[in-house]
C-alpha cells in the first residue's frame, strides 16, 4: 500500500513543461539528429536493401523527420491550452511522451509504400513491428534527450540564481506607495496592504492568505480576492511580482534563490516557506529583479 502511494505520489509530482517556445524546436531539432544518425549508422532492425525504393539515407531522413510531422499536429494542442505549464505532472509527461511515441509508429507505419517494395505493407504485423521498434527507440532517445535537458537546464539555472544577488535590497521602496488601498468584489472584504510588512501571498482558492511580518514572527491574514486580482493591484509596484500560479513575493524579504532544473526557488527572510519560481513565470522574475 505505501508502495502504490509513493508510486502515485511520484507520477502527481509538479514538472516542467518542456513542449512550448523555443523548447520545442529545440526539442525537434535534437530528436530529428539523434534519430537520423543512429538510424544511418547503426541500422538497428532488419532490412532488406532489395525492397528499398530509395538509397537509405533518404529513408534514414524520412524516419527521422516524422517526430517533426508529429510535433507540427500536436502544436496546435500545446498552442492553445496555456494551462497545461501550470498543471503539467511526471505522470502527464510519460502520457504524453507515450502518446507521441505511439503517433510516430503510426505515422512510420503509413509511409511504408513511400520507401519499400513489398506486397504486405499494410499488414497488422507490419503496424505492430513499426509501432515497437519506435518505442524501442524512442525510450533510448528520449532517456537521453532528458538527461542532456536536465543537465542544461540545471547549469542555467543554478549560473543565474548567482547573478540574482538580494544582498542589500531589503531597503527597496514601494515607490512611495507603503500602504496600498486593495479594492475586492464585496465593498466590506476591502482592505490595505502594508507593503513594508507584507512578505508573501498564497492562493486558496477565490482567497489569498496573506503572510505579514509581526515583530520576529508572521501574522497571516485571509481575504476574499482571487490572486490574480490582487496580483493586478499591485503589479506596478517594483518589488512585488508574482512569481507562480499560487504565489505573489515581495522581493525586499528574499534572502536567497537557489537554481536547479526546475527553475528557481526562493527562501525569504524570517520564514521557513520555499516558495517556487513557475518555469513560464520566470522571465518576468528575472526581469523584476534586474529592474530593481
Amino acid at each position: 500500500m505505501a508502495i502504490k502511494k509513493s508510486i502515485f505520489k511520484f507520477f502527481d509530482r509538479p514538472y516542467p513543461f518542456y513542449y512550448r517556445g523555443k523548447s520545442l524546436v529545440l526539442l525537434g531539432i535534437t530528436i530529428f539528429l539523434l534519430a537520423f544518425l543512429f538510424n544511418y549508422f547503426f541500422t538497428p532492425f532488419n532490412v532488406d536493401p532489395t525492397e528499398h525504393k530509395m538509397d537509405f539515407v533518404w529513408i534514414s531522413l524520412l524516419h527521422a523527420g516524422m517526430p517533426i510531422v508529429v510535433l507540427f499536429f500536436l502544436y496546435p494542442f500545446i498552442h492553445f491550452m496555456p494551462g497545461l505549464d501550470a498543471n503539467w505532472s511526471v505522470g502527464k509527461d510519460f502520457l504524453f511522451l507515450g502518446c507521441f511515441l505511439l503517433l510516430i509508429g503510426i505515422g512510420q507505419f503509413l509511409i511504408r509504400d513511400l520507401i519499400y517494395n513489398n506486397p504486405n505493407n499494410w499488414s497488422w504485423g507490419y503496424f505492430r513491428e513499426e509501432i515497437g521498434n519506435t518505442f524501442l527507440v524512442g525510450i533510448l532517445l528520449v532517456g537521453i534527450i532528458i538527461s542532456l535537458n536536465h543537465n542544461r537546464l540545471n547549469t542555467r539555472y543554478s549560473r543565474e540564481a548567482i547573478r540574482l544577488n538580494f544582498t542589500n535590497r531589503g531597503n527597496i521602496q514601494t515607490n512611495g506607495q507603503p500602504i496600498i488601498p486593495i479594492e475586492t468584489q464585496v465593498k466590506m472584504d476591502r482592505f490595505e496592504l502594508e507593503t513594508a510588512t507584507f512578505l508573501f501571498a498564497k492562493a486558496e482558492g477565490n482567497y489569498v492568505m496573506l503572510y505579514l511580518r509581526k515583530g520576529k514572527g508572521l501574522d497571516k491574514i485571509l481575504k476574499r480576492i482571487p490572486i490574480k486580482e490582487l496580483e493586478n493591484q499591485l503589479d506596478h509596484l517594483n518589488n512585488i511580482v508574482r512569481i507562480h500560479r499560487s504565489f505573489i513575493v515581495n522581493l525586499s524579504f528574499v534572502e536567497n534563490v537557489k537554481g536547479n532544473a526546475q527553475g528557481y526557488k526562493l527562501n525569504l527572510k524570517e520564514c521557513d516557506q520555499v516558495i517556487p519560481v513557475s518555469r513560464n513565470m520566470i522571465p518576468k522574475f528575472e526581469a523584476k529583479v534586474r529592474s530593481i
